[in-house]
């Protein structure tokens, strides 16, 4: 019997609109306040989404990590747990399930994400090396940095374009990789790290075929490469979708194949499972013994890794989930919808659609706003005022000063409005869609953003800014004028 993806169910009027294919079987209540309170909840939060809470919040698309919904598998799993300190039972069911989904022997659990990116970079980065990938995450950069790493981004000339028919954005450009390795030499190359989707540029996909180019010249060079498959699934998807080869391949097929290449694959579970925690796998002995004590030292003994082994429990079949098409599509198909209809209406977004969320061309959306005042981050307040939703900036506030004290600015200023899987109901999709266009009719009146608080490290998830000028009470009173008494 044939199985439906969510982007493959027609309607009789021809309409293309995402169904889901799940059903609802428990729910949280949540929270549209008056705008004049969104107002007071945002001041008080510095102007940073990041510091709100959540009973001002109406749809929280700040992130899909640890937001998505698990399943009802997963939850009744988590009774099965075993408490063990060592050996415990819950581990060795997650180590099968990486085994037969990513394909890698050895496994090493980590309490998240970032937390795997720490332990690889202590154990393969020095000072002085470099580490070419295809772009970064904030976290990754940070670590790596403190490491004595040098973080190069040799993306392709798409990856900046806001609206692209370029059906994988997130490729690395060979050329540039062979570049790099001509520059630097071999030897100071920690890893060529590959991350799957590219986070901060729209969720961008790369193909099979990059990466098979990325391992030739890595072979050839005896260079390690890095899979950060915290998106794998997704990518995977649109590996499917987009690349002629793999159109009739599975997501299980795909994943071994993507992972196959990689010498180790560290994943966020609270991305690619729909739980807490992380993990780190291989087939090489000998990069495993590197990191384990490295597990041992920061994040606990190698069969918890400072996971609940009630989250293990579940981990393990989210991953295996994972690999289920009507899964793994439902977040890409309503992001796909919400990114046409929005690029109809004229508003400018990231294209083609990617994975984890909705990106808003914040430049582009707010051309009268300097990037020094963060348009990205003062289109999160203005949309949270008027609506209620929490993005998240992803442009200069999410990068740094340099030496001089200068913001560095970021190659694009995007808001995030992220759709964790099997989370949101189509009708408030198109809430999402009618108030981001009502805001891009009005954009007028947001203005910018400057620092009052700013930490050295990762400023954008404590930092608290205020606007340069009084435009959050002009955009509520023409709220007012449009929408009276409605939230």
């Amino acid at each position: 019997m044939k199985t439906h993806s969510a982007t493959e169910i027609k309607f009789s009027n021809g309409l293309k609109i995402p169904v889901e294919l799940h059903k609802v079987r428990m729910v949280q209540k949540l929270h549209l306040k008056p705008v004049e309170e969104r107002l007071a909840a945002i001041e008080k939060g510095g102007y940073n989404t990041f510091q709100l809470k959540t009973p001002d919040i109406f749809l929280d698309m700040l992130t899909d990590s640890g937001t998505n919904a698990m399943s009802d598998k997963q939850v009744s799993s988590m009774l099965q747990a075993d408490d063990t300190y060592a050996g415990s039972q819950s581990f060795s069911r997650m180590e099968q399930a990486v085994r037969d989904v990513f394909g890698k022997h050895y496994v090493l659990p980590a309490h998240q994400g970032r937390a795997a990116e720490n332990i690889i970079s202590r154990a393969l980065i020095s000072p002085g090396t470099v580490i070419p990938m295809n772009y970064h995450f904030t976290t990754t950069k940070a670590h790596m940095e403190i490491n004595g790493g040098e973080v190069l981004e040799i993306f392709t000339d798409e990856a900046l374009k806001i609206k692209s028919d370029v059906p994988f954005k997130g490729n690395i450009d060979i050329d540039k990789l062979n570049g790099v390795i001509e520059k630097y030499g071999a030897e100071k190359v920690a890893f060529i790290r590959m991350e799957a989707s590219t986070n901060l540029i729209g969720g961008q996909p790369f193909s099979i075929r990059n990466m098979r180019e990325v391992r030739e010249i890595a072979d050839k060079h005896n260079i390690l490469v890095v899979l950060d498959a915290s998106l794998i699934g997704e990518n995977a998807w649109f590996i499917k979708q987009r690349e002629e080869e793999y159109h009739n391949s599975t997501i299980a097929e795909i994943l071994l194949t993507l992972c196959s290449l990689a010498d180790i694959v560290y994943f966020s579970s609270r991305k690619v499972s729909s739980t807490r925690g992380g993990g780190i796998c291989t087939n090489s002995e000998e990069l495993f013994l590197k990191m384990r004590e490295l597990v041992v030292l920061f994040e606990g003994f190698i069969t918890y890794g400072g996971m609940s082994v009630r989250e293990i429990e579940a981990m393990a079949i989210g991953l295996y989930e994972t690999t289920d098409e009507t899964v793994i599509a439902q977040s890409p198909s309503f992001i796909e919808y919400t990114v046409n209809e929005l690029d109809r209406l004229g508003v400018p977004v990231v294209m083609p659609s990617g994975a984890l969320g909705c990106h808003l061309d914040a430049m582009g959306f707010l051309p009268h706003v300097p990037q020094e005042e963060y348009p990205a981050g003062a289109l999160a307040a203005a949309l949270f005022i008027i609506s209620g939703i929490r993005g998240m900036e992803r442009g200069t506030i999410s990068s740094v000063r340099d030496q001089q004290g200068k913001d560095i600015l970021a190659d694009v200023e995007l808001l995030r409005l992220a759709f964790p899987r099997r989370v949101f109901t189509l009708s408030q999709t198109m809430f999402v869609i009618d108030r981001v266009h009502w805001l891009y009719k009005n954009s007028n009146l947001v203005g910018g953003l400057k620092f009052t608080d700013e930490p050295k490290v990762l400023r954008f998830f404590n930092g608290r800014l205020t606007p340069t000028s009084d435009w959050p009470q002009k955009l509520v009173a023409r709220f007012r004028e449009d929408f009276g008494e409605s939230l």
